[in-house]
């Protein structure tokens, strides 16, 4: 089976249709074989193993992983079949997910430098009373940092390409996440989580 495929993103919602998690299609098929899921497809129909295997075969123009019985399609979104609680939405304010959030890129110049010649910069600087928090914290490539120095943006002829804010939960997933939203995503996330940078 193409790796790929199986390290493909699903999108997991609750009993409740509201989005909790993201999955690979590995343990998407798993749990639908072992109906704990079920497929969600556009029209808002659910699927069990079985009659998504049926769906699979007819389709024509989607991503098909191949076993030596039959072939069955990645699916997009699947519904948990018992899970019907509500995860905590917060995110951890770590370094880890400042780099997330910000995508690996200085913030005033746009540059992708190495990891390590990446600084988290306080944008209202913390001697001036600048707080350490999602709002005031971006990152920034070591040349940007030097020439802003303890001063704000505009004081050093910097400007921030993007307004720091406290990212949406599924930014910082752990899981690769699509360059392009699904149109059936986007039924079950809203315009936050469309709008935050996401994992290069």
């Amino acid at each position: 089976m193409p790796s790929s495929l199986l390290n493909q993103s699903v999108l997991v919602l609750n009993r409740h249709w509201v989005a909790v998690h993201i999955t690979n299609a590995r343990r998407a098929l798993l749990l639908l074989y072992t109906d704990h899921a079920r497929v969600v497809t556009d029209d808002y129909a659910t699927h069990t193993f079985e009659s998504w295997r049926e769906l699979s075969a007819a389709m024509e123009t989607v991503k098909k992983i191949a076993t030596p019985q039959f072939e069955i399609a990645v699916p997009e979104v699947i519904m948990l079949t018992e899970f019907c609680k509500f995860p905590p939405r917060h995110v951890k304010f770590s370094r880890r997910n400042i780099y997330l959030r910000d995508n690996f890129t200085c913030q005033y110049c746009g540059c992708v430098p190495p990891r390590e010649e990446l600084t988290i910069d306080h944008v209202i600087p913390r001697s001036r009373g600048g707080k350490t928090v999602w709002e005031n914290v971006v990152l920034a490539c070591m040349r940007c940092n030097m020439k802003k120095g303890n001063r704000l943006p505009e004081e050093a002829g910097l400007t921030l390409r993007t307004k720091p804010q406290k990212p949406h939960w599924l930014a910082c997933s752990t899981f690769s996440l699509p360059s392009q939203p699904s149109s059936l995503w986007q039924r079950f996330l809203d315009n936050a989580y469309w709008n935050a940078p996401l994992k290069p």
